[in-house]
């Protein structure tokens, strides 16, 4: 036990270093920062622009400044959504071809846009990806046990 991880970015990373037999990160230092480039956007703007609808009071004392916040919730997501799907999904997985350690972040980011209403329908990469997803038993069983 060497200590604890804290944020999603790092956890993440440690784990694809901690299990280099599963190949879930790039070897080459460019394309990992590329992944860490990802993670880090869903951990710092997305996750953010999420939390604004159930966590207003990290950011104001105000209740009438917790409900401008959840207001700004569904457009701020969804210009996430756009971000991502123009310039962060790179193949049917977010890295490209094969499942890394960013694809469960983007699964549950996916499921964020859902639960903050966010259409979907002008993201056919981002739909692809959460149906490339939700096909993987390990998913199911995630899904089943967070329904």
């Amino acid at each position: 036990e060497k200590g604890i991880l804290t944020e999603t970015p790092a956890i993440l990373a440690y784990l694809a270093h901690r299990f280099p037999e599963h190949d879930l990160a790039p070897t080459d230092p460019f394309e990992f920062a590329i992944a860490q480039s990802i993670n880090s956007y869903m951990a710092s703007t997305v996750h953010v622009a999420h939390a604004h609808k159930h966590r207003g009071a990290r950011w104001a004392d105000d209740a009438a400044a917790h409900q401008s916040m959840r207001a700004k919730v569904k457009e701020n997501m969804t210009e996430c959504a756009r971000m991502i799907e123009t310039h962060y999904l790179n193949g049917p997985f977010v890295l490209g071809d094969k499942f890394s350690f960013c694809d469960p972040y983007m699964a549950l980011v996916t499921r964020w846009f859902g639960d903050d209403g966010v259409d979907l329908t002008p993201f056919p990469k981002i739909r692809a990806h959460d149906a490339l997803m939700r096909a993987r038993p390990s998913m199911q069983r995630v899904l089943e046990l967070h329904a």
